[in-house]
């Protein structure tokens, strides 16, 4: 639209492209013509807001591309550039705007970021913090203020491009295909868009998942990656557009290409390549035979030695078809990047379950198997799913014969789910769409590795989960961004999900989903089973700078169903011996008003227990360096019991020992051993510091009254010393005068603090306790019995006194005025 309502459209592209103008609203339409090229490809325009007279175009032409302007509100034109460089990739870019308050400025979108300041007439490069770029909006008001879309991401100008915000404060990353290793902590990977590949810790034992846990292994953005080993992968395998592949040595970190046919592949027609390759070329590793790969072309290539050798073990499965292998972007720029090749594979999986079966997927809607490893292929296609996009491939974790395949055509134009399900190795399929949106055409399937039937699907528009065919899909979209979720993957009953612009997410255990469809009573409050949890991230917790990854919530995740919303629940943690350790309840408590609460909404609720005891007693006013909460538990087994109304239900936890880490049972009860021991003596000093502080304000409370009658001189003077014994005595046992966290440093910390370090010291993932630390407890021990008995001889003497002649004198509990 110009700034006096009118609106422009161009029509790109052969026969009929051109600029359109209507001056009714968009009923009719005019063609402008004059001084512009007769054959046009890709075509940009935009009207001047300072003057709508004044338009310019960006035009994609075989002779006179270039940039064009009009003076006269399009009725003729005239080439102001012919620089190549606003015309080069129009298949992706090439778009151009004005400067809203200065007709002679203008910039266009290609690859680099252009700008000119005389009309049109030259270009120079802008930088920008990424490249390829997209869009471009110029602030109507303020000239200087810009914001740019690039496949980065986006970044913002203040003074008209000369310097630009940063993109590492956005979680902006499209990640294509996603998969994890079996480590613990399992690390997720992935190709991003217009960037690195990412092997990525899926949680720390610190705050957060920052830019130290994440580094780039083999392949490119586009990558499919997998494994010589999913235990603890040595060799890691990755792609690229155009057929590129390589391996990541994880322990010299050198990086290999692996190509079966090197070649170059860029600016080359697919009809003229000895292997065509899709974009996201397939690679994928048999986890029966440790060390063997496969990677899809238009063939299928299988090596058994790290890709220094391969062998093509397929035919070409695709439909070949000549006619459409030509260059993309026609009818004028060649786009020979990779995208655009067509006739490829664009899926492949392996069975877990008999060694040399593997389902292989094509972009033209062709599906094949083979059960020999290659030797024989027999196609399955689903019928009438004619020219589509084979986009994923499930075969059944409980069934060797069952798989699901994802179809997209949303590139003929229909955005329509297309999945289905076979049950006799594609002998015969039925579709399994009921429940999804008309509109929401699906990218991928996952089946959860535990319930048979329980799936789980990535579409366009966001997550949906489905318990059994006739059920059909519901959406599960929770506080997932609404986004196209590209692929997804199961791992330590996590569900991970590769978003298109959001990033990695991941929904941490499955349980209560596995739970719901093997079925459960909805009108009783349940707890369900937790997943086993490694003692692991203790120390942690889910706050996070906005750009860095959140870790999942510490300790074990308890979900718990409710019938209806609750008024009072309580949720218990016992030890194998039945002991309560932990509790936590949706009431307030009043000694305690930080403690979390539980939430009581009807249906299912969340919560984590952290693997720490109850919380330490805390004295009013009194600031300590460490935190308040308990000490983590061993590894062992406990129980969950939820209490409602008189109904109670129970669950059992399991709890690991983190793996990397060489200890046994006896390491950990030690450790576990001393914690307590300094927890109780920790405990007893709070508790005896606020029973003295209860002492001293009924001493304090009395003596107000006492003292304006001097009859009562002996008993007051008697309170007054009792009180200076009891703050001298609390003097070695606290510190008050630590008002901030940084009066750590500016006064002496005693007896309680020096415990609440001891205990965060032994505390760690290590359990085997040191010498010196048992050694300190040792003393600290002591000097709290010296303390204490001080404090009883204070009880037994004094204070005893004090109340004895107390009784003697006879004070009356009210006392009268004397004014």
């Amino acid at each position: 639209w110009d700034h006096q309502r009118h609106p422009w459209t161009v029509r790109s592209g052969g026969k009929g492209s051109g600029i359109y103008k209507s001056t009714d609203g968009g009923d009719n339409w005019e063609k402008l013509e004059k001084g512009l090229p007769k054959l046009m490809g890709k075509i940009g325009v935009d009207v001047s807001r300072a003057d709508s007279e004044v338009l310019f175009a960006v035009v994609e032409a075989k002779d006179k591309g270039g940039v064009y302007r009009s003076d006269n509100a399009g009725k003729s034109w005239s080439q102001v550039s012919k620089d190549r460089i606003t015309q080069t990739r129009s298949w992706y870019y090439m778009e151009i705007y004005t400067d809203p308050n200065n007709v002679d400025v203008v910039y266009v979108m290609n690859a680099p970021f252009l700008k000119s300041i005389d009309g049109g007439k030259t270009f120079r490069p802008i930088p920008v913090p990424h490249g390829d770029q997209h869009d471009l909006w110029i602030n109507p008001m303020d000239s200087k203020v810009m914001i740019n879309a690039n496949d980065g991401g986006s970044n913002v100008s203040f003074d008209g491009g000369r310097s630009w915000s940063q993109q590492s404060n956005q979680v902006t990353a499209q990640f294509y295909r996603v998969i994890a290793d079996n480590q613990f902590p399992y690390r997720v990977y992935g190709g991003q868009q217009d960037n690195s590949t990412v092997s990525i810790a899926s949680r720390t034992n610190g705050r957060a998942i920052g830019q130290k846990d994440w580094h780039a292994v083999a392949g490119g953005e586009s990558a499919f990656i997998t494994f010589d080993n999913f235990n603890e992968p040595s060799m890691i395998y990755g792609g690229s557009y155009q057929g590129n592949i390589s391996s990541f040595n994880t322990k010299s970190k050198i990086t290999k290409d692996i190509m079966s046919y090197p070649m170059m592949g860029l600016g080359t027609e697919p009809s003229e390549m000895k292997y065509r390759f899709n974009w996201n070329a397939p690679i994928v590793a048999s986890r029966n035979r440790p060390g063997i790969i496969y990677h899809g072309g238009n063939v299928v290539f299988k090596s058994d030695d790290n890709g220094i050798n391969w062998e093509v073990i397929s035919e070409d499965l695709t439909r070949n078809d000549k006619e459409k292998q030509g260059p993309g972007g026609i009818p004028i720029t060649n786009e020979a990047a990779g995208g655009e090749n067509y006739n490829t594979i664009s899926y492949m999986a392996v069975s877990d379950h008999e060694i040399g079966v593997l389902y292989v997927g094509t972009d033209d809607g062709r599906l094949h198997i083979t059960k020999s490893d290659g030797d024989t292929w027999e196609e399955i296609t689903p019928p009438n799913i004619g020219e589509s996009l084979i986009n994923s491939i499930e075969v059944s974790q409980h069934d060797a014969g069952t798989a699901w395949v994802v179809v997209t055509k949303y590139k003929w134009n229909d955005n329509k789910p297309y999945l289905f399900e076979t049950t006799d190795y594609g002998k015969t399929w039925t579709a399994y769409n009921k429940g999804f949106n008309k509109d929401y055409f699906v990218r991928v399937v996952r089946e959860d590795p535990l319930v048979k039937g329980l799936l789980y699907a990535g579409t366009e528009n966001g997550l949906f989960v489905s318990r059994s065919k006739s059920e059909g899909w519901h959406p599960m979209q929770l506080n997932l961004p609404v986004c196209p979720i590209n692929d997804l993957y199961i791992q330590d009953n996590d569900l991970i999900v590769a978003t298109s612009g959001r990033a990695f997410w991941i929904l941490d255990d499955l349980t209560v989903l596995q739970e719901s469809a093997s079925g459960y009573d909805e009108n009783k409050a349940v707890v369900f089973r937790p997943k086993p949890t490694v003692k692991y991230g203790i120390n942690g917790g889910r706050s996070a700078p906005s750009t860095a990854g959140q870790n999942p919530l510490p300790g074990v995740i308890i979900d718990y169903h409710l019938p209806e919303d609750s008024l009072e629940i309580e949720l218990i943690i016992r030890d194998d011996s039945g002991i309560a350790i932990r509790s936590y309840s949706s009431e307030k408590d009043s000694k305690a008003p930080e403690k979390r609460l539980l939430p009581t909404h009807k249906g299912v609720n969340r919560i984590n227990w952290n693997l720490r005891t109850e919380q330490l007693p805390k004295i009013k006013g009194l600031r300590l360096l460490t935190s308040l909460n308990g000490h983590s538990v061993p590894p062992g087994l406990y129980t969950a019991t939820l209490k409602v109304d008189g109904d109670s239900s129970k669950a059992n936890i399991v709890v690991l020992p983190y793996p990397h880490i060489e200890a046994d049972g006896r390491d950990y009860d030690a450790q576990y051993t001393l914690l307590n021991n300094v927890r109780d003596v920790f405990s007893d000093i709070h508790n005896q510091v606020n029973y003295s502080n209860e002492v001293v304000s009924q001493l304090k409370l009395q003596s107000k009254f006492l003292k304006k009658d001097s009859t009562y001189s002996d008993l007051t003077e008697l309170s007054d010393s009792i009180i200076g014994d009891i703050e001298k005595w609390k003097s070695e046992l606290i510190q008050p005068k630590q008002k901030t966290f940084q009066d750590i440093i500016n006064f002496p910390n005693q007896l309680n603090a020096e415990l609440a370090n001891l205990s965060q010291r032994v505390d760690g993932l290590d359990p085997i306790v040191t010498q010196g630390a048992k050694d300190r407890y040792s003393d600290l021990s002591k000097a709290w019995d010296g303390l204490k008995s001080v404090l009883i001889k204070i009880y037994n003497g004094p204070l005893q006194a004090y109340q004895d002649k107390y009784l003697e004198m006879k004070v009356p509990i009210i006392h009268k005025r004397t004014e």
